[in-house]
């Protein structure tokens, strides 16, 4: 009597056993996450007629940008929750130093009137700003079709977010030594009317609604966020060095440096969806759509900023040659 065959156990994972080699860390943690996907027909197992289902039958499963395996895809710098805490409480720490050392030398005394009512325009309404990008990449990380993705949006969520507590709190301290500029209460009617502000929150309202996966991140994370980045945090950044704000200056380039990653994980998911055939179609025509908001938005804020000449320009060049670098 033949006896049956004895079953091995794995040594790994089933999904990574192909790999031959021991999971790293980053591997075991996150990716093949989205139980979602398993059934294309039910992404969440129950009624596939749900409005939920629907929307990610229609929003996910049918996005014209497609890819074999999603679940291929991987991080560059392969963050994971615990390196992200351990990385970022260090720059946390690093920003704050910067508080409170710029308030301990009196910095805000020293800085000319002038240039503290360019801050009240242009700097502290940012914060709603950052907040439409934190909800853009939340909603990226929902919408993913791989949880190496959404990974790579959380984390970007909660860099924005942190953008955001940092323009409040700055926008605090700017309130006690300027109480006559309207800090901490003119910035909604600012973000909402003054002509600096109006081509960005045209570009990042109309991208919220850009509810398709991909349109999503072609909206957010090739031009918005780069929009954003080039003329907000690095034009804004050097205005506020040629006006004595260094505190502005080393701010904002702490926030490019969050940036720098979130470019990473966006060029290597950009160059892994050109592997297949007729996304670089895909993309091109989302860029068309998207990428004359992005410059609008940069030419309507930069026209406003002191001591810059040439700031858009710049800053539009920077978005082209970022996009060109991940071969779009």
């Amino acid at each position: 009597m033949t006896q049956p065959a004895v079953l091995q156990p794995l040594k790994t994972w089933s999904h990574l056993a192909a790999r031959r080699r021991k999971p790293s860390e980053y591997e075991i943690v996150s990716t093949n996450l989205h139980y979602s996907t398993d059934r294309p027909d039910a992404p969440f197992e129950l009624d596939p007629n749900m409005p939920m289902a629907l929307w990610f039958k229609q929003n996910r499963n049918a996005s014209p940008l497609k890819h074999a395996d999603w679940n291929g895809f991987r991080d560059p710098d392969e963050i994971i929750y615990r390196t992200y805490n351990m990385l970022q409480d260090g720059h946390e720490n690093y920003v704050y130093g910067l508080f409170d050392q710029f308030s301990a030398r009196g910095h805000d005394a020293m800085l000319d009137h002038g240039w503290a009512r360019h801050l009240a325009r242009l700097y502290a309404p940012g914060r709603y700003l950052f907040h439409a990008l934190q909800m853009g990449s939340a909603y990226l990380c929902q919408i993913a079709p791989a949880s190496t993705i959404s990974n790579c949006g959380t984390y970007q969520t909660a860099d924005t977010l942190r953008w955001l507590t940092h323009t409040a709190y700055r926008t605090r301290e700017l309130s006690n030594s300027f109480d006559d500029l309207g800090f901490g209460a003119g910035e909604r009617d600012k973000w909402e009317n003054d002509p600096a502000w109006q081509g960005f929150r045209e570009l990042v309202e109309k991208a919220l609604v850009a509810y398709d996966w991909g349109e999503s991140f072609v909206a957010l994370n090739l031009v918005a966020r780069p929009a954003v980045e080039e003329a907000v945090l690095r034009a804004l950044g050097q205005a506020g060095r040629h006006n004595g704000d260094t505190l502005l200056g080393l701010l904002t380039d702490a926030q490019l440096a969050d940036a720098d990653r979130h470019r990473r994980w966006t060029g290597a998911l950009v160059k892994f969806a050109l592997q297949t055939e007729g996304n670089d179609k895909v993309l091109a025509d989302w860029l068309a759509k998207w990428a004359p908001l992005g410059d609008a938005a940069i030419d309507a804020y930069c026209a406003h900023l002191p001591d810059s000449p040439g700031a858009a320009q710049a800053a539009k060049d920077g978005c082209a040659e970022l996009r060109r670098s991940y071969g779009l």
